[in-house]
């Protein structure tokens, strides 16, 4: 007689389990009986993140580029941090050019499929939507579209890039989707579109929908992930593009554009240092003018890459910065586009599987779910020189309700140490006199103003005392300024000729561009005027400047190039 226990009976269950379920392959290879529609789809990849500098890098050998822009080659754990982050989707933008033969086959390199397609798999293990797309050739080769003489030939390598990718993906789930092109375009002006230009990208996204959907498999029904020309929201842009969608009728597609903010306030240029209302209305009209050309429709929308552009710690000042982001997460949420966070590992560190700044990333993630208080500056500056007086800031509440102020661990009491009137909170001279201590010059304070969710706003309180400037003489290579700040920070520079025009680099607009013009160091005292400003000023001709300061003050200053010598005179 055999006596089975009730172990033998599990295990047994086990193994006939085991032997039913389907291995990767056959997973992929059998339809998904939930198929979600592509607004499902898109609502269920928010949040996103980009996977920047990677394989869209540009180097060497199959492999090695993967590395050559300063990240580490993806392993099989990498994408359960970033789903432990909270981020549901993941972009991975792949440069195809470099690993492609030549004509007529166009063939990638056997290696470098092997390894997208290995990465792809990764993501999707760790429980991710994945989109991967084609990245620089847009600018590498796909731009050569708008010439007679290539045209053909772009677009015969262009079908036989995506043929591949096409057959070699067709068994995968749907949530793997495909996005035709990052950022075309056929100028070198990034002006909005031409009738030929709209043209153009009509040719490539319904080539390029063609291919995938008449390549089988799993092909037939996958979200196809269409871009505007440059990728951007310009009206006319977004308006082709609805028109494309339109035309070819087919459920299973996406719209998808970038946003990295108002450019002069991204890269603080044009007396833009601030996020100030002007900037705020351009951001939400950017939204709003996405939902009413796509999401209104039924199309669903995709922010492929958001952020503020590349050294934005370096120009925009840090509380603005979260304004923006903060802003920025909230519209999303509230117009139900998806976005994906612009990351070329300078958010995070990939080797450490860290944020390098925890702050910006809970800035980012609260605003997934709610909105955070913010107020009118991050920064209070009180006179080093002067008897302390109260302090000021207008709190932007965003829906939410004040709660408390907070030194350390302590909470402040309201009316003896601050009161708040309407939006209006004032901090009692008391109390900042006590936390800044003997108030030497650039002694920093922090406060907490906290709210009923979200984060807390810090209010950085500082002694200072009026900047100086002294006078100073070098070349058109660059003019080193003797600049003692006191505390103060340096917010943007205005720089003129005797006849009010604008005098630099950009000679649109009388504010230069904060560091690649101009570039305060706070720790050396200098004001450092850059070449490529100094090489811009009419020789000969006096220029004006006025440097703006986070404190209000102001300072003027002159400055000549008479050849390669150049003077600055405070």
């Amino acid at each position: 007689m055999i006596r089975i226990t009730s172990k033998l009976l599990i295990a047994a269950a086990l193994s006939l389990a085991m032997l039913a379920l389907p291995t990767a392959s056959q997973a992929q290879e059998e339809p998904d009986t939930a198929q979600l529609n592509a607004e499902e789809i898109v609502a269920a990849m928010q949040p996103g993140w980009n996977l920047g500098n990677s394989l869209d890098a540009m180097c060497c050998g199959p492999g090695d580029d993967e590395t050559a822009w300063g990240n580490p080659r993806v392993d099989s754990t990498f994408f359960n941090d970033i789903k432990a982050e909270g981020f549901n989707s993941v972009r991975i933008p792949v440069s195809w050019g470099n690993h492609t033969g030549p004509a007529p086959d166009y063939t990638v390199e056997p290696e470098t499929m092997e390894r997208v397609q290995e990465i792809v798999d990764f993501a999707l293990e760790a429980d991710l939507y994945v989109m991967i797309n084609t990245h620089h050739d847009s600018w590498q080769w796909i731009t050569n579209l708008a010439q007679p003489e290539q045209h053909d030939e772009v677009m015969a390598q262009y079908t036989a890039t995506w043929t591949q990718i096409a057959d070699t993906f067709k068994d995968y789930p749907q949530e793997l989707m495909f996005e035709s092109v990052n950022e075309v375009g056929f100028d070198e002006t990034w002006s909005p579109g031409t009738e030929k230009d709209h043209e153009l990208m009509a040719e490539l996204n319904s080539s390029f929908h063609e291919i995938v959907r008449g390549s089988g498999g799993n092909n037939d029904d996958r979200l196809l992930v269409l871009p505007t020309l440059h990728t951007g929201a310009d009206q006319g842009d977004m308006d082709a593009l609805a028109s494309e969608i339109e035309a070819l009728d087919d459920p299973m597609l996406a719209a998808t554009t970038h946003n990295y903010s108002f450019w002069p306030f991204s890269v603080n240029v044009a007396g833009y240092p601030s996020y100030n209302e002007e900037v705020q209305n351009l951001l939400v009209e950017n939204f709003q003018s996405q939902v009413d050309t796509f999401v209104s429709k039924g199309i669903p929308v995709i922010i492929g890459e958001y952020g503020l552009l590349d050294n934005y710690d370096n120009k925009v000042e840090r509380g603005e910065t979260l304004k923006f982001f903060e802003h920025f997460g909230y519209l999303a949420r509230t117009s139900g586009i998806t976005t994906m966070w612009w990351d070329n590992g300078t958010h995070f560190d990939r080797f450490k599987r860290e944020w390098r700044d925890q702050e910006q990333f809970d800035y980012i993630s609260s605003a997934w779910t709610t909105r955070s208080g913010t107020a009118s500056s991050d920064l209070v500056f009180v006179d080093a020189s002067e008897k302390v007086k109260d302090q000021s800031v207008t709190l932007n509440l965003n829906g939410l309700e004040f709660q408390d102020v907070r030194f350390g661990n302590v909470t402040l009491k309201p009316q003896r140490d601050y009161t708040l009137d309407g939006t209006t909170l004032t901090i009692k001279a008391k109390v900042l006199e006590r936390i800044l201590g003997d108030r030497e010059i650039g002694t920093t304070a922090q406060l907490k103003i906290r709210f009923s969710d979200g984060m807390p706003w810090k209010l950085n309180v500082i002694s200072s005392e009026d900047p100086v400037l002294e006078d100073a003489s070098g070349t058109n290579e660059s003019l080193l300024i003797p600049a003692a700040f006191n505390g103060d920070q340096l917010a943007t520079m205005e720089s003129v000729y005797a006849d009010g025009t604008g005098a630099g680099y950009h000679d649109w607009t009388t504010f230069p561009e904060f560091w690649d013009d101009f570039r305060p160091d706070y720790e050396d005292g200098t004001i450092q005027l850059t070449k490529r400003y100094l090489d811009s000023l009419k020789d000969g001709e006096q220029v004006s400047l006025t440097f703006h300061f986070w404190s209000g003050q102001t300072l003027e200053y002159t400055v000549t190039r008479d050849g390669s010598v150049v003077t600055g005179v405070a």
